[in-house]
């Protein structure tokens, strides 16, 4: 519920974007009275893309339903009547809604909560003095393209209301003209009278026609003047990148989409009264450019809402969702449009962005890679579900110099063909995914996940495919380590400076524990996983990516209770271990052995007497923690008796023993 308490203290813009993710879908009442059941449900380990996950979706979707009946029933009093009913119906409008569709239900509420999250995040990241929150340069652009919003929004309704005014005054333009034509008829009718008659009715007819003619020459005139206005906002369709993205982006699609409604209203206004002037000509120019800027909405918000896997296994299932943000509003669903995914190498991927014809090229062949379209009424959405996508062949490019197989980038493009307008418009779409490495064995996993690690920190925007600096700053490697070393453990607890000198001294080979003298050293791609450290068989990031393995698979929880201090040499053990009591000792990451831990202990040397000394047990690898965890064999182990500095071990790992079997 905390979640919920923080994200009803929401301000301005942020509270309007809150409020903007509830709706029929998913009313806010519920979030409301449900908050605490909702942030305590395993939302995120629902797979999303996995069809056997849908008997998930569906408990999920019948307890919320009976939690809500449940809060309708404790409701009591005459103040509660109407919330009893209120929340009744949400009950079944929610079960109506979702049962079909439980996983649409799980989809809904991980955006909501991940955006609140997102939202309450920003609110609370900076804060001056005053204890107000500061504008960052984020809420500004917020505002902006809200302001910008705000602006089309009057630009089309003006332009709305001198449209009805044109139809209005042509209307009334037309019926003066006719009776303009029935004047001049009378007019050539006055032969048949007598010449006193004929002088008096033609006076009266020639005093009208000249009002009539006048008028509609200044009318005429008018028009003209109103058709030109028509040349106005069109251009002024801005090409902003809006966030909250979805809602922003139908907002856009909403927009252009009127204006082009209002330039076909005015052709046809032109085609029912032809006037001379270069009406024609504007017009198809305006219908040019609002054709444009609509191909460039839709081209833009084909995006990837699931990406491939970055390191794609060769005969291994794999998922990616496709989606087009403006789908809803663009009617596209009317008639669904299928997506297919092909693989393509660097050299396709440059000329894909060139425009470059590549039809029907390919580096592979990927199964069940076509995919219609759906719309989910509940939430708006348009998007493709490729869930069973296996990857049976690759074609690999001629290699340069050293380079390795893990080191060759691939692409997922996804195209389809959308229809806009009743068939009036067509548009060829397609967009690149991440890069993706493909192996063909796990070995390689490694390796190629390196690649991915470099090339997502690294990749500047905009960037020829798949180009990357050959050299970094050592601080920016760090960055990213530290990151990636954060997410493996699900925990704010990264690479502390002392561990990152650590990690220094491993990479180029230095004995300096001052961090300034790496600050503004480069490491190489070379360095990083090409070349094997001095006197190993092993690259830098082999070794890391060894300790990540080994501590996401089975020591996470020990490394996140900070009883793993790992980025320790064993002099530095050694030194730290000697100023302590016996049977003191600490857990480092071994320096020889890829994936291992080991523990470093001080204790009396049985070889002499009254000399102290620096023991360190072989490395434990994942082999060993698949037969016995950590915690168990500190345990067995009963000369080990603090936790450096000096915690009592049972203190540290007693909850993690395994219980004993009598």
């Amino acid at each position: 519920m905390a979640m919920w308490i923080q994200a009803q203290q929401l301000q301005g813009d942020a509270l309007h974007q809150m409020q903007a993710l509830y709706g029929q879908h998913f009313p806010i009442e519920v979030r409301h009275y449900l908050a605490q059941w909702i942030e305590n449900q395993q939302w995120d380990l629902v797979d999303m893309d996995n069809p056997a996950e849908e008997a998930k979706a569906k408990r999920l979707l019948d307890n919320l339903v009976a939690e809500l009946q449940m809060k309708a029933q404790l409701q009591g009093g005459e103040d509660g009547f109407l919330l009893k009913i209120k929340l009744g119906h949400y009950a079944n409008q929610l079960k109506s809604t979702y049962d079909r569709c439980p996983l649409e239900l799980v989809r809904c509420i991980k955006h909501i909560l991940h955006s609140e999250q997102r939202l309450v995040q920003e609110a609370t990241k900076v804060s001056c003095g005053s204890g107000v929150v500061a504008m960052d340069t984020l809420s500004q652009r917020h505002q902006q393209i809200n302001q910008t919003f705000e602006e089309l929004r009057l630009a089309t309704q003006e332009t709305e209301n001198e449209l009805r005014k044109l139809q209005h005054s042509q209307e009334y333009f037309i019926i003066q003209y006719q009776e303009n034509l029935r004047i001049q008829a009378q007019l050539s009718s006055l032969s048949s009278l007598t010449p006193a008659e004929r002088t008096q009715r033609e006076s009266a007819l020639q005093s009208k026609r000249a009002t009539v003619e006048s008028w509609l020459t200044t009318e005429a005139s008018t028009l003209q003047k109103h058709r030109l206005v028509g040349r106005r906002h069109t251009h002024s369709v801005p090409n902003i990148y809006p966030l909250p993205l979805t809602s922003r982006c139908e907002k856009l699609a909403d927009l252009i989409w009127q204006n082009r409604q209002q330039i076909r209203r005015c052709e046809h206004l032109t085609q029912q009264l032809p006037l001379p002037g270069p009406m024609e000509e504007l017009l198809n120019k305006l219908n040019a450019d609002i054709t444009d800027i609509i191909s460039a909405l839709v081209t833009s918000t084909f995006i990837i809402e699931k990406q491939p896997p970055q390191v794609l296994k060769t005969q291994t299932k794999f998922a990616a969702t496709v989606r087009l943000l403006v789908g809803g509003k663009l009617n596209v669903h009317m008639n669904p449009p299928q997506v297919k995914a092909v693989i393509v190498n660097e050299q396709q991927a440059k000329a894909l962005l060139k425009n470059e014809s590549t039809h029907s090229e390919s580096s592979g062949e990927i199964l069940n890679n076509n995919c219609v379209m759906e719309y989910h009424q509940a939430t708006g959405t348009l998007s493709a579900h490729f869930r069973n996508m296996s990857l049976k062949r690759i074609k690999r490019s001629d290699r340069r110099g050293a380079e390795s197989v893990t080191e060759e980038k691939f692409t997922v493009l996804f195209e389809a063909q959308f229809s806009v307008g009743s068939n009036e418009l067509v548009f060829h779409v397609k967009t690149l995914s991440l890069p993706v490495v493909v192996i063909v064995h796990g070995s390689q996993d490694n390796n190629a996940t390196a690649t991915v690690l470099w090339d997502n920190a690294f990749a500047e925007t905009g960037r020829v495919p798949f180009i990357v600096p050959d050299k970094v700053l050592w601080h920016q490697l760090c960055e990213a380590l530290d990151m990636k070393y954060k997410a493996e453990m699900h925990s704010e607890r990264g690479l502390s400076e002392d561990n990152q000198v650590f990690l220094a001294q491993k990479a180029f080979t230095s004995s300096s524990n001052n961090p300034e003298d790496y600050r503004t050293m480069t490491i190489s791609w070379a360095q990083f996983n090409r070349d094997s450290l001095p006197g190993r068989n092993f690259t830098f990031w082999q070794w890391f990516d060894g300790v990540v393995e080994l501590m996401k698979r089975h020591l996470k929880p020990h490394w996140n209770d900070g009883a793993i201090l790992g980025f320790v040499n064993k002099q530095q053990a050694q030194d730290m271990l000697l100023s302590k009591p016996n049977g003191t000792f600490l857990l480092r990451f071994s320096d020889s052995e890829i994936g291992g831990i080991t523990i470093a202990w001080v204790a009396e040397n049985p070889n002499k007497s009254g000399e102290r000394m620096v023991w360190n047990l072989l490395p434990y690898t994942t082999k060993d923690f698949t037969i016995r965890s950590l915690a168990d064999r500190i345990s067995d182990l009963n000369h080990l008796l603090f936790l450096y500095p000096d915690r009592p071990k049972d203190e540290v790992f007693a909850k993690y023993y395994t219980p004993p079997l009598y």
